[in-house]
C-alpha cells in the first residue's frame, strides 16, 4: 500500500528519536507545520505540504522528497513483490479520483490507466496531472510524458486532466553527461510546448523535459507558469522585488511585466526535445 507524508516521518521521527520540537530546531520548519503535516486527517492538517516545507525536513533524514512523500522506497526498503508497483499506483489513483466529480467511464478508464490495463496510449486513457509517479529504478527509466499543453503565446487554459502519452526512455547518467542538472530521475516529466512565441529554442510542439520539484525562482531561465489562469512556457527574469519579467525568445513578440504574487511557478524547464538545453 501507498504510504502518506504522514506516516512516513512519523516512522522516521521514532527511528531516530527525535521530537517535533527538536526537529523543528534542526530543520527550521515550524513545529506547527510539523505537527499539522502529522495530523493530515485532522481540521488543521496538511494533506499536501510544500515543496519548501517538505525539503529540509527530507535533507535533515538523508532522503528525497518524493521519498518522504511515499512516492519512492526509502533506503532499505524490501522490494516490492511482483505486481506489487501496479497494484499500489492502482491504490493511489483511485484515493486521488475518490472525491472528483468523474463519469463512471472516466474513474474506469483512470483505474486501468493505474492497474496497467490497456495500455495503448492512444486509447484516450488520463491522469491526473499531479505528477507524482516514478519512473522504473535502473540505468534507463521511463520519463512520463503528460499532454499539458503549456503555451508559448497566448496562454493555454489548463486542463484538469491532461492525457497520458507515450512514455520517453532515458538514461539519468546519459542526461548528466549532456549537461542536465536534477536530483532525482523521478522528478523528471515530459510536457508539450504550443506556439511560436519561444521560437528558435523551443517549436511549435516540442516535447520539454522539466523538473517538477522547482516550484519557485531559482534564477533566469525557462519555466512551466501559472499565470492569470493560463499556462505558460516562458523566460523569467526578477525585476525587483514584486515583479517578473516574462520574455519570449522570439523577438516578435514583446516582453511583458508580471506580478510575482500572481504568478505560480509549476516546474523549470531543463531541455528540449529538439537537442536544446535550457
Amino acid at each position: 500500500m501507498h504510504k502518506t507524508i504522514d506516516k512516513v516521518l512519523a516512522a522516521l521521527m521514532q527511528e531516530k528519536g527525535i521530537s517535533q520540537a527538536d526537529l523543528a530546531r534542526k530543520t527550521d520548519v515550524k513545529q506547527y507545520t510539523i505537527s499539522r503535516i502529522l495530523k493530515p486527517s485532522g481540521t488543521k492538517g496538511i494533506k499536501e505540504p510544500t515543496d519548501k516545507q517538505v525539503r529540509p525536513l527530507a535533507d535533515f533524514f538523508g532522503i528525497s522528497t518524493d521519498q518522504l512523500r511515499g512516492y519512492a522506497p526509502l533506503p532499505g526498503d524490501a522490494p516490492a513483490p511482483p505486481g506489487k508497483s501496479r497494484a499500489s499506483m492502482a491504490e493511489i489513483v483511485n484515493k486521488m479520483i475518490s472525491g472528483k466529480t468523474l463519469s463512471d467511464e472516466q474513474r474506469k478508464k483512470l483505474a486501468a490507466a493505474a492497474a496497467g490495463e490497456g495500455t495503448d496510449h492512444n486509447s484516450g486513457n488520463v491522469i491526473t496531472v499531479d505528477f507524482s509517479r516514478p519512473g522504473q529504478v535502473g540505468d534507463e527509466v521511463w520519463i512520463a510524458h503528460y499532454d499539458v499543453r503549456a503555451a508559448m503565446g497566448a496562454g493555454q487554459i489548463p486542463h484538469d486532466y491532461p492525457e497520458m502519452l507515450q512514455d520517453v526512455r532515458v538514461s539519468p547518467r546519459h542526461l548528466r553527461e549532456m549537461g542536465i542538472v536534477f536530483k532525482e530521475h523521478y522528478h523528471l516529466k515530459v510536457i508539450t510546448g504550443w506556439g511560436q512565441s519561444m521560437t528558435p529554442t523551443i517549436k511549435d510542439r516540442d516535447p520539454l523535459l522539466i523538473d517538477v520539484t522547482i516550484r519557485e525562482f531559482t534564477g533566469d531561465g525557462i519555466y512551466l507558469l501559472s499565470h492569470d489562469e493560463m499556462l505558460y512556457v516562458k523566460r523569467l527574469q526578477k525585476k525587483g522585488k514584486s515583479h517578473f519579467r516574462m520574455i519570449s525568445d522570439n523577438k516578435h513578440h514583446e516582453p511583458e511585466d508580471i506580478r510575482v504574487d500572481d504568478t505560480h511557478i509549476l516546474a523549470r524547464v531543463l531541455y528540449v526535445w529538439n537537442g536544446n538545453a535550457v
